[in-house]
């Protein structure tokens, strides 16, 4: 199985997110990709990358045949694709739910069932919220591969996070952070947590709602961005 870095996760979750909500700017230049990995919406951590970083981790990912160049480009820049998953190059078949997940927890990191839910809406649908934990279980345990990992429960938080582990930063890392937070935190909940904890689902909608518009507008953005350099 490979082991991808942070931003690597980053270059491919922006990638398979980019096919499926704006399939017509794909393949993707390096600009588009360092617009994409930028984002201020939608991504967790939030990073600055420049476009010779994202350029050196795309060669990369090249080397490693997780992406090609697209020799049909008629543009002066290259553009590329990948071949991360769903593709006759690798052994990664995802159903639209799976990969939904996987793009999601490569851009965001660590969520809940429910995070997943809201903010997978626009990659694939489910149901409800057993849906998603249907698509987790079945990542645990996929063609004899083990995609994803539950975390232990954090103090104050009603559901477990879910993680995957195709990147260096294994379970144990995240799980021995997790710890750290628990230790750091205090030890009871009190009123005024609790009823923080109930609004949760609320204002993660709202927030979702927010970042979406603002990812609809850095997708137009780049969408122009394209047809100025093939120009």
């Amino acid at each position: 199985m490979i082991s991808l870095s942070a931003v690597q996760c980053r270059i491919i979750g922006v990638m398979l997110e980019k096919e499926t909500t704006t399939p017509e700017q794909c393949p993707l230049s390096i600009n588009s990709i360092t617009l994409g990995c930028n984002q201020k919406s939608n991504r967790e951590p939030v990073m600055s990358l420049a476009e010779n970083e994202v350029q050196n981790v795309v060669d990369e990912l090249v080397h490693m045949n997780q992406l090609m160049i697209d020799q049909k480009a008629s543009s002066r820049v290259n553009k590329y694709f990948h071949r991360f998953c769903n593709t006759e190059f690798g052994n990664l078949q995802f159903s639209a739910q799976q990969r939904a997940i996987i793009c999601v927890l490569f851009l965001r990191g660590p969520q809940t069932p429910g995070e997943l839910r809201i903010r997978t809406n626009r990659l694939a649908d489910f149901a409800d919220v057993s849906e998603v934990e249907v698509a987790l279980n079945q990542l645990q345990n996929l063609n004899n591969q083990t995609l994803v990992k539950k975390l232990e429960r954090e103090p104050g938080k009603r559901d477990s996070r879910y993680a995957h582990l195709l990147s260096d930063l294994d379970a144990a890392d995240l799980a021995q952070r997790d710890l750290v937070k628990g230790n750091l935190a205090e030890s009871s909940v009190t009123q005024t947590e609790n009823i923080a904890l109930a609004s949760d689902d609320k204002l993660a909608q709202r927030v979702t709602v927010l970042e979406q518009q603002v990812a609809v507008l850095t997708e137009q953005m780049a969408c122009l961005t394209e047809l100025l350099e093939d120009k």
